[in-house]
């Protein structure tokens, strides 16, 4: 808000445009420098002198009402008045618009996609919560968006599965616990299989068999997924995590045979020991494998037929696939081959990658059983939680739900204040830490927001002059107040640079910094007060902040519970 408004001031004073001024404003490095900088070494061959004394020109020329210009070396520093501009800020705040700069495009995010009987491990977490998050900033943008849990139930793993169940498999040990049974299985197979050459050929033919409507195959198949999504969806409900769709890679198994016929007709097949390839050599890539030198199908050619159909018959504009970094290769081929085909929207199709997470160090694998499951995690830190609220809070009312809250959230902004290309090594520990970059420290700061509005409000019933209308001036907020508010004002350019780099961090670290300001202001302002002027406006700040943090947690999937 105040770059802009710098910029529509300073567009009188220099030959630039105003989209110019503002791709170069900054902000100040000491807060007593100004509000907003503005560097003047792209003007020394407009003024045809030093930086310096085009800054100093600029300042002495400048004559805006409610704004004053200092030169300082090449820059020229910024102040606005604070009473006036303050009003308009926190009355814009108030309002709470945020630009509906989506209106009119319509989103798709592939995102989750866990395999069936496999259990949701904390890896999954990332594809959920990423997607999530992505899905709220572009739904509060005015996106038409749509969230399509893109299940891996389909493939050669399958065979793997029905191959091990037919092996080895106990129902009765299955009924008990089928997803943990599952798993078991699965890492015999991979254990069995280097020492058993016929467990590979196995598979491929169950999975033949099952692409063909082999009744029992299918039948199989079908048990295994409905006990899988009764535990995803239970996870998810933790999680507070909804989808739109929930279309497995089969729901596109009827849609294949025309995505081949489509490429063979282009002559964009070619065999290659006894396999159909798309050779993809010229962009300096291996071939994607459309069909398998066994007759079946792989998932670049279900991936194929899916984009296809979100495109033709969801209508997106664009498609997200939150999927892992690893993916990226397989990413690229298919969105080739797209381009190949013909289908010039293949632009508007983006891999939105994220780096690998450990737990403590720890690399997990499905194969090897070595997966970390989402919900001991869960379970682990709401105890946690419950402990720390028992030490600290004990009478604290609904423990219960504040733990859940405390608990979970912490596992989710521990892993979303990350950059999502980084590789995030978690730790429960440094989730929970009430006192560093956590989710417990920004939920701990909205608590203490509604400790004091409610102090506030008491105090206001018990002075009868007071009404409701009376207005706070910004001038009373202080220095740590001021910045604070600035800060609040910038909420919708981090929402839609969160957006433009598909990175719900931007949003974490807004959260961080406002729980920040707020806190230094806190400390160094008195806000319950007896001066109904200064407390007026200090306690709407203090709404405004609130109102913020809490806006911000929700579209991380992060609950604010009033009191801790």
């Amino acid at each position: 808000m105040l770059f802009q408004w710098a910029a529509e001031a300073l567009k009188n004073y220099v030959q630039l445009e105003e989209r110019q001024i503002m791709g170069l404003l900054e902000v100040p490095p000491s807060a007593s420098m100004g509000d907003v900088a503005f560097p003047c070494f792209i003007l020394a061959k407009q003024f045809r002198k030093a930086p310096q004394a085009a800054a100093k020109d600029i300042a002495d020329a400048f004559n805006e009402s409610y704004l004053n210009a200092e030169a300082a070396g090449p820059y020229v520093n910024l102040k606005f008045d604070r009473g006036y501009f303050g009003k308009v800020m926190m009355e814009e705040l108030e309002a709470g618009h945020v630009p509906k700069t989506g209106e009119g495009i319509k989103v798709v995010i592939d995102m989750s996609s866990p395999n069936i009987a496999k259990p949701i491990g904390i890896g999954h977490l990332r594809s959920t919560m990423i997607g999530a998050a992505l899905y709220n900033m572009h739904k509060l943008a005015g996106f038409d968006v749509v969230s399509v849990n893109h299940l891996g139930d389909y493939g050669t793993q399958f065979g793997k599965q029905i191959a091990a169940y037919k092996r080895w498999g106990d129902d009765k040990a299955i009924a008990e616990n089928p997803i943990a049974e599952s798993l078991q299985l699965y890492v015999r197979f991979h254990e069995e299989a280097e020492r058993d050459d016929t467990l590979e050929p196995e598979a491929r033919a169950w999975f033949r068999k099952l692409e063909a409507g082999d009744e029992e195959a299918r039948k199989l198949w079908s048990y295994f997924v409905d006990v899988s999504l009764e535990e995803f969806n239970r996870m998810y409900d933790r999680l507070h995590v909804h989808f739109d769709y929930t279309l497995g890679e089969s729901f596109y198994n009827d849609k294949m045979q025309s995505v081949v016929t489509e490429l063979q007709s282009e002559g964009l097949l070619e065999e290659s020991d006894g396999a159909l390839v798309v050779r993809l050599d010229d962009e300096g890539m291996p071939p994607c494998l459309i069909i398998k030198n066994d007759g079946t199908t792989i998932y670049p050619t279900r991936d194929l037929a899916t984009a296809i159909y979100r495109h033709d018959v969801m209508k997106a504009d664009r498609i997200l696939y939150v999927v892992g970094g690893e993916q990226a290769l397989h990413f690229k081929q298919v969105f080739s081959v797209l381009r190949r085909m013909g289908k010039t929207w293949a632009d508007s199709c983006i891999h939105v990658p994220f780096g690998l997470m450990r737990f403590e160090g720890k690399k997990m694998s499905t194969r090897r059983g070595k997966i970390v499951m989402l919900e001991k995690v869960l379970d682990e830190v709401v105890d946690r939680a419950m402990a720390i609220i028992n030490e600290k809070n004990p009478e604290l009312a609904n423990k219960e739900q504040v733990a859940n809250a405390v608990g979970i959230g912490a596992v989710i902004f521990g892993d979303l204040k990350n950059n999502r290309m980084n590789e995030v090594d978690f730790s429960l520990e440094e989730a929970l830490n009430f006192d560093g970059e956590t989710g417990p420290y920004v939920q701990y700061t909205y608590a203490r927001t509604q400790s004091i509005l409610a102090k506030g409000a008491a105090m206001d019933q018990s002075e009868p002059e007071v009404s409701s209308e009376t207005a706070g001036n910004p001038d009373e907020l202080g220095d740590s107040g001021w910045e604070l508010l600035k800060l609040l004002t910038g909420f919708p350019d981090k929402l839609q640079r969160g957006i433009r780099l598909q990175e719900p961090s931007v949003l974490a670290r807004y959260a961080l910094d406002v729980a920040q300001s707020f806190n230094q202001f806190y400390n160094k302002e008195r806000i319950v007060i007896h001066d109904l002027e200064k407390r007026t406006a200090r306690l709407q700040l203090t709404r405004l902040a609130a109102s913020s943090l809490s806006r911000t947690m929700k579209l991380l999937g992060v609950e604010t519970p009033d009191r801790m």
